[in-house]
């Protein structure tokens, strides 16, 4: 990406800037800071309304094509979107697995009665989706995939769970990769099937987290059903289709994520300037650090971003970097509360819990979801500098 903006880049900054201080304003004030990673449960219906109320002022699904509805935005103003909604400290929303990772795999693989069916309702955030990857024997391993799916006349009969499902208790539909093909094993024979959310032969059991809240859940398909034309790529084009996804979820948004950690950076610099914890020089020492791995972390993000890089390398790097920076943050946080890092005294419904120990608690699991580490090394060792592959059983 170039370094520099364009006079159009710079219209569209104060245009996003300025609706954003105009907008959320009125019954969207309160909504600032609410949301994210660990704290879906935050104003949930009113952060919905206001996704709402984005799409219907033209601000959802910016770089798709306009054809779809979008505004065919370029990588720099998409990017400058984000950017600007961070700093404006602008409510998490609720509609980005569909926004983000659906969206973009239907509009590069879906048919187009596909896209009509399903683009308009994610761009006006009237359908809500989620993601069924993950199983209790499948996790950053997604071709041990064992959810199975038996294509009976006009429909999918769907059987297996899936697990670590975000937002699925409010989802609408679910893209599912199932085995359809009885004995394959690994990346072949897998699908990438639409499947509706609320049908008898689906449910959903939420899974408590160490903080308290329940953003994740178990799903349970018995004989639940979809659709015969609801596959995304064709038969057996599941892994591709799947990976193709992946790349999407890896994508400008990444740079708004990137705002808000150093929200809470400057939080805890803050915070240890007023207790005292600033004096300790090696306190001190991590807190340069921390920021230092913020920009690296970010020139990392506009390198890549339009890089042509198909090995998964680069995104695998990136999700390396940003998850063990942001555990290692909860654990500065905690060395900077010091001894009242070990009370739990805050919000009630935040299962009494500061802001700082959410915080610790909930990084726990950045290097495992969407991913783990050992996945993502594996994918750099194999795929980008051609080591020898892991022995799998």
């Amino acid at each position: 990406m170039s370094q520099g903006r364009t006079d159009d880049d710079e219209l569209f900054a104060t245009s996003i800037r300025t609706w954003l201080a105009d907008n959320l304003t009125g019954e969207f004030a309160k909504l600032r800071g609410l949301g994210g990673p660990g704290r879906e449960h935050e104003g949930y219906d009113e952060r919905l309304a206001w996704d709402r109320h984005l799409a219907a002022a033209g601000w959802t699904c910016l770089g798709w094509p306009t054809e779809y509805g979008g505004r065919a935005a370029t990588l720099e103003q998409q990017v400058i979107f984000h950017e600007e909604y961070a700093r404006a400290n602008a409510p998490a929303r609720v509609s980005h697995i569909g926004e983000e990772l659906l969206g973009p795999t239907l509009i590069a693989f879906g048919t187009e009665e596909q896209k009509q069916r399903f683009l308009p309702g994610i761009k006006n955030v009237t359908e809500l989706w989620c993601q069924g990857y993950s199983e209790p024997g499948a996790g950053s391993d997604l071709a041990s995939v064992s959810t199975a799916a038996r294509l009976d006349g006009d429909r999918w009969s769907i059987n297996g769970q899936k697990v670590w499902t975000s937002l699925a208790h409010v989802a609408d539909w679910c893209f599912v990769v199932a085995r359809t093909e009885p004995g394959s094993v690994r990346h072949k024979g897998l699908s990438y099937l639409l499947v509706p959310m609320k049908q008898p032969g689906i449910a959903v059991r939420p899974i408590i987290q160490l903080t308290g809240t329940s953003e994740f859940n178990e799903v349970f398909f018995d004989d639940a059903h979809t659709d015969a034309d609801l596959v995304v790529g064709g038969i057996g084009e599941g892994w591709r289709i799947a990976m193709g996804t992946l790349t999407f979820e890896r994508g400008v948004s990444t740079l708004g994520q990137q705002i808000g950690f150093a929200r809470e950076l400057d939080g805890i610099a803050e915070l240890a300037e007023r207790n005292g914890a600033a004096q300790n020089p090696l306190i001190r020492a991590k807190l340069t650090r921390a920021a230092m791995g913020l920009r690296v972390m970010r020139a990392h993000a506009l390198r890549t971003m339009d890089s042509a890089d198909s090995s998964g390398g680069a995104a695998s790097v990136a999700k390396l970097f940003w998850a063990n920076w942001h555990r290692g943050l909860g654990e500065l946080a905690m060395e900077v509360l010091g001894a009242q890092s070990l009370v739990a005294d805050g919000a009630v419904e935040n299962g009494g819990l500061q802001e700082l120990q959410r915080l610790y608690l909930f990084t726990r699991a950045d290097t495992i979801y969407g991913g783990s580490n050992e996945i993502q090394r594996n994918i750099i060792a194999e795929r980008v500098l051609g080591l020898p592959r892991e022995a799998r059983p």
